[in-house]
């Protein structure tokens, strides 16, 4: 028999349920994994099949997108509109936590992941951009260069683009907490709740699962792939599903806890983690040629960075930017609903430059020097044979690139290597954390604090997607997933900044143009001719 706190858990969870966001959000995802239980082969070649076209024919509208958020946040941070609020209350965090979470709940996990092994993949097949001779000592800045592009200022533009549409528009008029809350200038924050905001939510709802999973994939194939590599133990699918289980149980204890007492101390924990390792690894392993490497990959960026912003690899038929750039832009857009929607949580009393600074600013500040000293420590030591990385890469995969590299430094490689998985860990915990809390809230109404009920059953579905998929080996197709679930993404950012810029305009003031200038037609109008007509009667006298 259930006790009265248990039938009032139950029925906490119950009421505050939306139960058309909650109810196809939860059973489209379901049928999708059905789908690829029942018959992989099938679903998989349709899921790729709509990658394909969406990347043939709008990968230009994806890079153009994604540099106009880029530019409209630069603007955000350097002029006038940045001093603007979210809401009138006081900041809920110190400026240390706040972007500690920040980036916890973006792709953090991925950027640990990758940071030894992208510069690799750029160091033996060098971007087509560049008529550069792989393998070669002139190919190492150019790697450590478009590792820092992809990773740095344009992927995290459109988390901070949503977070700021759903932010503004939640404290400063009353919209729901929810994704949706971004269409409130054009539907007004009462109507969003309509079925278009229903629709919104409820593609943001599967593009968070969908993303999560994936990324829980690969956390988990690093680990696998790892004891495989390392110890030689291979684990069956009953392994596979079990150190899942274990890191899904992980988060959900983290969730459960709170913001508060989970996910900001786990974040603070996280950025502490990533500034020592980084340290280590620059003073341990071949300093001086990290740092000059990095500098020169870094100019290169800087110079460059419009050049491979519209990149489309037209010539070659755009293959190898819609497998890298491209993918890199529409893997965050479809994480865009739950991130944005974590960063307005956590932003109530931000000024708007101060959320756009810790969205590409700050976040760049750190990416940046992690490729530049773990990204290239790996492509030094491949080049200079102090470890042979690429080989057990082409075999094993990207997920043992850490392992060799870690392995190779001097005295403290294996601390740092433990350091190292932790540190993904901890970063994928976080992500999952704030990713649960966005889908909970989305399904509850926007309610701020939903019950532990309802976070619990997004963590459970989460594992499960995660586990069942890596499994029956629907990683791949899922990852086509996020593709096709980020492409709308794109425009749904669109129609924040939009709104955003049509909202600041009304609030501020124009920026380039008086109200009373005309763009077509004669200027003055009426008022013109009626004075005229002033002047003639004045001069009849």
């Amino acid at each position: 028999m259930s006790s009265p706190d248990e039938r009032g858990a139950v029925a906490e969870f119950l009421d505050e349920i939306e139960p058309t966001i909650f109810a196809f959000g939860a059973g489209i995802t379901l049928l999708f994994v059905a789908a690829f239980g029942l018959s992989p082969d099938a679903a998989y070649e349709t899921v790729d099949g709509m990658r394909v076209w969406i990347l043939a024919h709008f990968n230009w509208f994806f890079l153009i997108t994604m540099l106009g958020f880029v530019l409209f946040l630069g603007f955000l941070i350097f002029g006038p509109w940045g001093k603007l609020r979210l809401g009138d209350e006081e900041p809920e965090y110190s400026y240390f936590s706040y972007f500690a979470m920040m980036y916890s709940a973006g792709l953090a996990a991925g950027i640990v992941f990758w940071g030894p092994a992208e510069a690799l993949f750029h160091y033996s097949s060098v971007p087509p951009l560049y008529d550069v001779q792989a393998k070669s000592a002139a190919a190492m800045p150019v790697a450590v260069q478009y590792s820092i592009f992809h990773w740095s200022l344009t992927q995290w533009s459109c988390f901070t683009v949503m977070g700021l549409g759903i932010g503004y528009f939640v404290y400063n008029y009353g919209a729901p907490l929810r994704v949706s809350a971004v269409l409130t200038p054009i539907l007004g924050a009462d109507n969003v709740d309509g079925s278009l905001g229903k629709i919104v939510d409820i593609l943001a709802v599967f593009a968070t699962i969908g993303g999560v999973a994936t990324s829980l994939g690969f956390i988990g194939s690093q680990f696998i792939t790892g004891l495989q590599f390392q110890w030689g133990i291979e684990l069956g699918d009953l392994g596979t599903i079990l150190v899942i289980t274990g890191m899904t149980v992980i988060f959900t204890v983290s969730l459960v806890l709170g913001v508060d007492r989970g996910i900001r101390r786990l974040s603070n924990f996280n950025m502490t983690m990533f500034l020592l390792l980084m340290a280590a690894t620059l003073v341990f392993g071949p300093t001086v040629r990290i740092l000059e490497l990095g500098t020169q990959a870094t100019g290169r960026f800087v110079g460059d960075f419009f050049k491979t912003s519209l990149y489309t690899h037209f010539t070659g038929g755009g293959e190898w930017a819609n497998a890298w750039t491209v993918f890199y832009w529409l893997w965050p857009l479809a994480w865009s609903p739950f991130a944005g929607l974590f960063i307005a949580r956590i932003s109530r009393g931000r000024s708007v430059r101060e959320v756009a600074f810790a969205g590409i600013g700050a976040t760049s500040m750190a990416t940046i020097p992690w490729f530049v000293i773990i990204g290239g420590s790996a492509v030094i030591m491949q080049n200079t044979g102090t470890a042979k990385i690429l080989g057990p890469v082409t075999e094993y995969g990207e997920a043992v690139s850490g392992y060799v590299m870690f392995g190779a430094l001097p005295i403290v490689g294996t601390v740092l290597l433990f350091a190292f998985l932790v540190l993904v860990t901890t970063f994928f915990v976080t992500s999952a954390d704030s990713s649960t809390l966005a889908v909970s809230m989305m399904t509850t109404g926007g309610k701020e604090h939903p019950s532990s009920i309802n976070r619990v059953f997004w963590a459970l579905l989460q594992g499960t997607v995660a586990s069942i998929l890596m499994v029956i080996g629907g990683v791949r197709a899922l990852q086509s997933a996020a593709i096709i679930t980020g492409a709308p993404f794109a425009i749904v950012c669109l129609v924040a900044m939009l709104g955003l810029i049509r909202t600041f305009q009304d609030e501020h003031g124009p920026i380039l143009l008086q109200d009373r200038t005309t763009l077509f037609g004669s200027p003055g109008g009426s008022d013109e001719t009626a004075a005229h007509a002033k002047v003639a009667g004045q001069d009849d006298d």
